[in-house]
């Protein structure tokens, strides 16, 4: 955890952020003549407010967990609109599947091409992201997941050809997002951060960012999550996601992360709830190793007193159960017997794992997934 080695910091060419910035897209894109926009049917309604002018094409048929099927679908729909400009208007699902479209449509590679780091051969066609939610920070990184139904597992792509020409944060865009989503996509963006910031990879000039994300986390989620519409309190949360894909590009996640993913691809937990239910666990299995940033995470959290009175997992615990959010995987659908699945699974992505500052072995991990049960 030294700044003894060589980083690089990818980030968005420009960058927009406050209530009402999203109209700036049409301005900034007044030359472009076919625009193919990448949504859910929900955020799909937000189309009209970005100023847009040109030809219009919208793809609303992303789901939460997008697979391949989706992408493959997008991709053709993209290849028929042409697109001189690819918007992804959403969450990180739909964000992540604009930036490979945007890669990929007017060329020979496939996904199973670019799977992996560096990949991607180039990208001829503009790229704006516009986050709906505040969780996945993917508008500011160069990483984007497709879930693969077959092996059960994510295809992850990273590529600086990935990041986007123009991110928008529009605080406004987030007002109707479900207290319990807001919840859940918070503490994704809380986790983005502070497994930057415990990392094994850990970097000074990263733990920055984090820092700061996860103070902002600290001040504005349970306000957002109370109030919808309180404007301050959504800003924040949207720089503090931000920030927290900033997190992502030179550092990346750990093992929170890679034990949320099997809840996501075989139990289809929404990957901000799979998250949040796991963080408390990490957070206070990394502690002996990581006790001065712990710390520091415990005190922005807000939570220092009832650490010290009830222990660390209880009071992380119960920082996430008081936004609203149920705990326990049994309540979500999943089996005592499907643990050991879970387990084998999340231990074999060693693209995190690796990362995780405290070695777990499989029954480490099917401890904690037992504990969340």
């Amino acid at each position: 955890m030294t700044a003894n080695r060589i980083i690089t910091l990818h980030q968005p060419r420009r960058l927009e952020i406050g209530a009402g910035s999203a109209a700036r897209v049409g301005i900034w894109a007044s030359d472009a003549a076919r625009i193919f926009v990448l949504a859910t049917p929900h955020t799909a309604g937000f189309v009209n407010r970005l100023g847009l002018n040109g030809t219009i094409t919208v793809f609303d048929a992303i789901p939460g967990e997008p697979d391949t099927a989706t992408f493959d679908a997008a991709l053709e729909a993209a290849r028929r609109a042409s697109p001189d400009l690819v918007i992804g208007l959403g969450g990180g699902s739909v964000m992540d599947v604009a930036k490979l479209v945007a890669a990929l449509w007017d060329g020979s590679q496939t996904l199973a091409d670019v799977a992996g780091p560096d990949k991607v051969v180039g990208r001829r066609t503009r790229l704006v992201q516009i986050a709906t939610t505040a969780g996945t920070g993917s508008e500011a990184g160069i990483r984007a997941l497709i879930t693969d139904p077959g092996k059960g597992n994510k295809i992850a792509v990273e590529s600086p050809h990935l990041i986007a020409d123009l991110a928008v944060l529009d605080p406004e865009l987030t007002y109707s997002v479900p207290a319990a989503v807001t919840a859940a996509t918070g503490v994704d963006a809380m986790a983005h951060c502070v497994e930057a910031f415990t990392n094994r990879k850990a970097h000074p000039v990263i733990d920055y960012y984090a820092r700061i994300g996860i103070d902002l986390i600290g001040r504005y989620l349970a306000r957002a999550v109370k109030d919808g519409s309180d404007t301050e309190a959504r800003e924040g949360m949207m720089i503090a996601s931000f920030y927290g894909g900033i997190c992502l590009g030179p550092v990346n996640t750990a093992a929170g992360h890679a034990l949320a993913y099997p809840l996501g691809t075989l139990l289809h937990l929404p990957h901000g709830l799979a998250n949040a239910i796991i963080f408390p666990h990490v957070l206070a299995y990394n502690e002996q190793v990581a006790p001065e940033k712990t710390a520091e995470v415990v005190a922005a959290l807000g939570i220092a007193e009832q650490a010290r009175g009830e222990g660390l997992l209880a009071a992380a615990h119960g920082f996430c159960a008081g936004l609203g959010l149920e705990m326990q995987l049994s309540r979500h659908g999943a089996h005592e017997e499907d643990l050991q699945r879970f387990a084998e699974e999340a231990h074999a992505i060693r693209r995190l794992m690796d990362n995780n500052p405290r070695d777990m072995s499989v029954e480490d991990v099917l401890g904690i997934y037992r504990a969340a049960f």
